[in-house]
């Protein structure tokens, strides 16, 4: 799921949560299925590396409706103060 903005006060997702309960003011963009939401993992067969990537703006993004992720990271450009990054792997055998 890409999160173009959470407010400030967020502190964390709980496990499983649905686009009713993401806290105030947060905006959800489009994911690579072209659709809002957590799909889950769904490789092909192999090992492959999911990217979790965090930003903290100098500034509050305008609405962009359900933005792609390259039309996000367009609207960040130049308003990145710091980042970090969480790579989970999974492995589908069959």
């Amino acid at each position: 799921t890409l999160f173009p903005y959470m407010p400030p006060t967020a502190t964390g997702l709980p496990e499983g949560v649905v686009a009713h309960a993401l806290p105030p003011g947060t905006r959800e963009g489009v994911n690579d299925w072209g659709r809002t939401g957590y799909g889950g993992p769904c490789p092909p067969i192999g090992r492959h590396r999911y990217f979790h990537k965090l930003y903290a703006l100098d500034t509050v993004l305008p609405d962009l409706g359900k933005p792609t992720k390259a039309a996000l990271e367009q609207a960040m450009a130049g308003h990145v103060l710091a980042s970090t990054e969480l790579v989970g792997t999974y492995q589908k055998s069959r």
